[in-house]
């Protein structure tokens, strides 16, 4: 008799044993804009445990960045958590950013090293008077506030990194700074992960390292963006959509599939929380969730909005 497998008796009736969080990009259109805030109407009511914007290093990113960020805080009874990078920006400036969160009632911070402004293939390089990397960014955000603050992992390392060795020192200097949870980088393979989280605690690094998971939605842009982040996307992955260009339904089946089997193998080996990359979609991520056993809450939220303790609009606001 096979051992009894721990995701085939997730029960939504009983106590939430399940996290998630989910992330979103800023919009640049009015079109992005409608899909974004649908996609949060959507799996808002899932109640997760946070929900992150991305930043970018430009000037009007960054203001869509805030502009999105406020607009939850407003609409919403979600709690957000505000990317902020070390980019192009001198520490006086990054710190009227953390003021200006904290002021608005943002009380979490995902603090990133982040990309160089000439993106992949140019050498990183500190901004003059800026925070030299995210280690260096958490300890001045712990400065500013009292704030959670949340950082990256990499199971693959990251691109920049010359070992998973010195990705995971340098997850040590910013969990000795002060940071509270790392997300990692999507991965494919649920092994990638596990070495790495063996890695992490015999290191002595105790903070939560929750994995960070990817939805398919269109495998060649997946593909491009792995390369870039330094995932790798295995053989079997690109098997299982070879033929499938001109047929977005089965894709779309497929795609289900891949997460709904990679999630629950997670939960199967122990996991209980999830950071979904939603890319501003709702439709995979919500299906996904609803196999983890989260249902949306009736009540419209009630409870988060009272633990926050904010005036927020009820979730029926949003367009």
């Amino acid at each position: 008799m096979s051992a009894a497998r721990a995701s085939r008796f997730i029960n939504a009736g009983k106590p939430r044993g399940i996290r998630v969080s989910f992330e979103f990009f800023p919009p640049k259109t009015a079109e992005m804009e409608q899909s974004l805030w649908e996609a949060i109407s959507r799996l808002a009511p899932l109640e997760p445990n946070f929900v992150s914007v991305t930043y970018g290093a430009g000037g009007s990113t960054r203001e869509r960045t805030h502009a999105t960020v406020k607009r939850i805080l407003a609409e919403t009874m979600l709690t957000p958590a505000a990317h902020l990078t070390c980019v192009a920006a001198t520490c006086t400036e990054i710190d009227a950013v953390i003021g200006a969160y904290a002021q608005a009632g943002v009380r979490h911070i995902v603090a990133l090293r982040g990309d160089p402004l000439g993106g992949a293939g140019e050498k990183y390089a500190p901004h003059p008077g800026g925070y030299r990397n995210a280690a260096d960014l958490v300890a001045g955000i712990r400065r500013m506030a009292d704030l959670e603050v949340s950082v990256s992992a990499y199971p693959e390392k990251h691109p920049d990194s010359p070992s998973v060795s010195a990705d995971i020192d340098m997850l040590k200097a910013k969990v000795d700074a002060g940071a509270t949870r790392a997300i990692t980088q999507f991965f494919f393979e649920n092994d990638l992960y596990f070495r790495y989280l063996d890695r992490v605690r015999a290191a002595g690094i105790a903070i939560p390292i929750v994995p960070g998971i990817l939805p398919v939605q269109n495998f060649k842009t997946t593909k491009t963006f792995a390369v870039r982040c330094g995932a790798s996307v295995p053989a079997w992955l690109a098997d299982r959509f070879d033929g499938l260009d001109d047929d977005a339904a089965t894709r779309k089946l497929i795609a289900a599939a891949v997460a709904a089997e990679q999630v629950l193998d997670l939960v199967d080996h122990g996991v209980t929380d999830f950071h979904f990359y939603t890319m501003n979609r709702a439709d995979l991520v919500y299906a996904v969730c609803h196999l983890l056993g989260l249902r949306p809450n009736a009540r419209g939220q009630g409870e988060g909005a009272a633990e926050k303790g904010q005036g927020a609009l009820p979730l029926k606001a949003l367009p």
